[in-house]
């Protein structure tokens, strides 16, 4: 289960609308133990893909997660997944995000059609990298 506030995924929304028609993407940050995660931060960013694989790939480059762990640890959390968008597509992981998924995220992805964010599901990669499980979002 995945818990995050309306302003959070208000914020989300926000950051991937205004990349649309390409993927927006961040990082979650917040707390996490075996039954229960929190998001209580985001970090939007910007997708650092090349210009003609940003309508369906979004990238977070080392540095990006550098940026993430160390906001994190300002604000005494930890990073808990990420957050991207697929432009007038279907909010379920592609190949391409298994195969670059880590299985102790947590992914939401926002199907964003014609600039306005429609749904978000949060997906977790099972530990053998074999398939994505969808996991509950509760929405505080």
């Amino acid at each position: 289960m995945l818990e995050i506030t309306q302003d959070l995924v208000d914020d989300i929304h926000a950051h991937l609308e205004s990349a649309h028609p390409e993927e927006g993407a961040g990082f979650l940050l917040g707390s996490a133990d075996a039954a229960r995660r929190v998001v209580t931060a985001i970090l939007a960013l910007p997708n650092s893909g090349a210009d003609v694989a940003r309508h369906n790939r979004y990238l977070l480059t080392p540095q990006d997660m550098l940026r993430a762990e160390d906001e994190a640890e300002r604000l005494g959390l930890d990073m808990i997944g990420v957050f991207h968008s697929h432009p007038d597509c279907p909010n379920v992981p592609s190949e391409f995000d298994r195969e670059w998924a880590m299985p102790w995220f947590s992914y939401i992805i926002t199907r964003v059609d014609a600039g306005r964010a429609v749904s978000s599901r949060s997906w977790r990669l099972s530990d053998d990298r074999e398939k994505f499980a969808e996991e509950e979002i509760i929405i505080r």
